[in-house]
């Protein structure tokens, strides 16, 4: 590893991990950050680790990690992350359905600037909180999800906790909500809620969803996509006032920007 960081070049590597293990890759991405900037690096680590993390694995990620987890971890999962790939996938034969079960614990993405992030099952409380840029799929969460975000893009394909959305401030939430329960534990003091109508906001969430399954395998990811017209209407949009003129959130906008490209070529 260190000779294809120095060298830039692509490794691949699969390591034991155990709970004991704590702010595991964080080393890893100051080296990487120290010699190239945020930016420059060039190699790629492809890691992958086997066992339960403790708490801050995959800390402080750059770009051109990418880091992969084979059993479950505890709180704080991508942590100030700024860049490379994230993947959590539990064991196989676990006995369990991953969408039903939390193999993340709390705060994960606490802080992340960038990089993306992939959960084949459930997270603890105040996932994503102060999330500024990363994007991440998950299949459920507790309470909080969502705090103080302020950039960046939620899906989340299960159930979520109460108070949603808290003093989140920019990006934007994708959240499935199959028996109508969302709603009431969505803190409204910011966010507007809405159904998923603009083209480009259905683009982003398939697209992530699609990304989603082919990194973790996802059973739910995949049956969402199978039957895609039956559950798009049942996704929910989150959308803070920064991002209501946004693409993604306003439907009208490819018309309203093609009218302006109209007017000013009349005008001219």
């Amino acid at each position: 590893i260190a000779d294809a960081i120095e060298n830039e070049k692509v490794v691949s590597k699969t390591i034991n991990i155990y709970n004991v293990d704590r702010a595991v890759c964080g080393r890893l991405a100051g080296t990487i950050a120290k010699k190239y900037g945020d930016t420059g690096f060039a190699g790629q680590l492809n890691i992958t680790f086997t066992g339960s993390a403790g708490q801050s694995f995959g800390c402080f990620l750059t770009p051109g990690m990418n880091i992969r987890l084979v059993g479950e971890s505890n709180d704080y999962v991508g942590k100030g992350m700024a860049g490379g790939e994230l993947v959590v996938t539990p064991v196989e034969k676990t006995g369990f359905q991953p969408e039903d079960a939390a193999i993340v614990g709390n705060t994960c993405l606490y802080g992340a600037t960038g990089g993306q992030v992939f959960v084949k099952g459930k997270a603890g409380e105040r996932f994503a909180v102060r999330n500024s840029l990363a994007e991440a799929v998950v299949e459920g969460t507790g309470d909080h999800c969502c705090e103080y975000m302020t950039g960046g893009c939620v899906v989340v394909l299960g159930k979520v906790g109460r108070n949603v959305a808290a003093g989140m401030t920019g990006g934007l939430a994708y959240i499935l909500d199959e028996d109508d329960t969302l709603i009431p534990k969505v803190n409204k003091e910011i966010v507007k809620i809405q159904r998923v109508s603009a083209p480009v906001g259905q683009m982003q969430l398939k697209s992530l969803i699609e990304a989603h399954v082919e990194k973790t395998g996802s059973n739910k990811g995949a049956v969402i996509l199978k039957d895609w017209d039956k559950y798009l209407p049942l996704f929910w949009q989150l959308v803070p006032p920064s991002e209501e003129d946004t693409p993604e959130a306003n439907p009208k906008y490819e018309t309203s920007s093609a009218e302006q490209v109209t007017t000013s070529l009349q005008s001219a």
